[in-house]
């Protein structure tokens, strides 16, 4: 034998993981490929649904393509987390953007709310105040052409209807103003200055595209701000990768997601002053239920002076927002807001309000229980909430506001997915699948509960959610988690 030992086989080092312990480099090399595999799956998930039809023709296929989608999504949050945080983040951009061009791949399925943002952004451009006349007011007629207003075939279609005096519309809710806040008109403005003639519904999906994925970067901005880089890219991706996102924000190109990125970089890159009031006054000018994220911005903030710099600033720069079309429109520009809160609100039809109250209190009571206990939960965020993670009160507060009122538009929810991404709770995001199960399920059958049902799941996924988070429930987790092999 040789006197000369021989060499030892070296193991691979070890390379750093997510909270600093080390992973194994083969398991860091599936989890990339894994994920990769995955985000292929979604994306094109996501491309067959927005081309399966609409929701009136394809229900039952829409709704089939949004549980697949649902379900490798969150197989790809969850695979990723082991990926190296730079793989990690160029497989969520990338991801992201491969989403938003799967859903560029047709018009609007699910929600023709994107044709009225394109009339009032021609209106503007003509010079008129999106809150003077309805779309089908005669002192607009010189502004229709055939996409907006088709004047052949039948008018029989998704997305068109024929008001009493004969004329077919894309537009919904053709004899009433617009309800959009002015930041959003701004928006639509912008888009229609920027837009080509005949790209018609085009550039406002690019627009939501934009944003939605303006809105992953920040995310990813906002963890590498308060130093936790490591987590960013798989709590970026509960937005970036999200379903809703690419349905909601792009394809039908909901105003919310102008109001998701203010939001997020009000809470995510501003402290409790000015800045961040400003930032969340805009945001609320573009859709007013981020308001529910005001208590969050104030959590622990009890200072009056922190508290009026907030909502000064918050208050300014909305009514600012609002100034011009004052001027212009009057009281006017309150819009169809009013009539909005009645016919969505609450009279007696398909869809309830409250639906989940209303299984325990009479109709007449749920209204003002609801009233009681959001205003009790923001005071709560407000005294009690972390004011280094302020998403979080927000979170609560947007999530507990959409179980009690029970909406049936998923759009509406597009808020908590942005602060799930913030807060990394993605059990909220029960919240945004209970909308869509209600939105395209349709109406009740045979008696079936169906919006109690979807909300009621998403209300006990929560609940336990936060059992899970206690420190004896981790405790527990933990001590199981020890006795399986690492690596497994």
């Amino acid at each position: 034998m040789s006197d000369t030992a021989a060499p030892q086989h070296q193991s691979p080092q070890p390379m750093p993981g997510r909270a600093g312990a080390p992973v194994n480099r083969t398991a860091a090399r599936v989890s990339v490929a894994l994920t990769a595999v995955l985000l292929t799956a979604l994306t094109a998930v996501v491309y067959a649904t927005v081309r399966a039809g609409d929701n009136h023709s394809a229900p039952a296929r829409l709704l089939a393509g949004y549980a697949v989608a649902w379900t490798l999504f969150a197989a790809a949050v969850v695979a990723v987390r082991k990926a190296p945080t730079r793989l990690a983040t160029g497989l969520v951009l990338t991801g992201a953007a491969a989403m938003a061009l799967a859903a560029l791949a047709a018009p609007p399925r699910t929600s023709n709310d994107m044709f009225r943002y394109a009339w009032d952004g021609r209106v503007q451009a003509a010079g008129i105040s999106p809150y003077a006349y309805p779309p089908a007011a005669p002192e607009l007629a010189k502004l229709r052409d055939d996409w907006l207003f088709p004047t052949g075939g039948s008018c029989r279609g998704w997305g068109l209807t024929r008001t009493d005096s004969g004329l077919c519309v894309r537009i919904n809710r053709p004899t009433v103003p617009t309800i959009y806040p002015p930041v959003a008109e701004g928006w639509f403005f912008g888009v229609h200055a920027l837009s080509p003639s005949g790209s018609r519904h085009k550039p406002l999906q690019v627009g939501g595209a934009v944003l939605a994925f303006g809105t992953t970067l920040a995310l990813l901005a906002v963890g590498r701000r308060r130093g936790d880089p490591r987590r960013a890219p798989a709590r970026a991706a509960l937005w970036g990768w999200c379903p809703a996102v690419p349905f909601e924000a792009v394809n039908n190109a909901h105003i919310d997601t102008l109001g998701v990125l203010l939001t997020v970089l009000a809470l995510g890159t501003a402290t409790a002053g000015t800045r961040r009031g400003a930032l969340l006054g805009a945001a609320i000018a573009v859709k007013l239920l981020p308001v529910l994220a005001l208590p969050g911005a104030l959590s622990g903030r009890r200072s009056p002076a922190q508290v009026a710099r907030v909502v000064s600033a918050a208050i300014a720069v909305f009514a600012l927002a609002y100034l011009p079309y004052v001027i212009a429109s009057g009281a006017g520009v309150l819009g169809y807001l009013p009539g909005y809160l009645q016919e969505e609100g609450y009279e007696a039809g398909d869809v309830h309000r409250f639906a989940l109250l209303r299984l325990l209190l009479p109709d007449a009571a749920a209204g003002v229980t609801v009233i009681v206990l959001l205003i009790l939960t923001a005071l709560y965020v407000w005294w009690r909430g972390d004011p280094a993670r302020p998403w979080r009160g927000a979170l609560v507060l947007t999530g507990t506001a959409l179980l009690l009122v029970s909406p049936n538009y998923p759009w509406y929810s597009l808020l908590v997915v942005g602060l799930v991404a913030l807060d990394g709770r993605w059990e909220w995001l029960t919240v945004t699948m209970a909308g869509t199960v209600l939105y395209l399920g349709g109406s009740p059958s045979h008696g079936f509960p169906l919006q109690a049902w979807a909300y009621g799941v998403a209300a006990v996924s929560v609940a336990l959610g936060a059992c899970l988070r206690t420190a004896s429930a981790r405790h527990l987790l933990d001590r199981l988690y020890s006795g399986f092999p690492q690596g497994t």
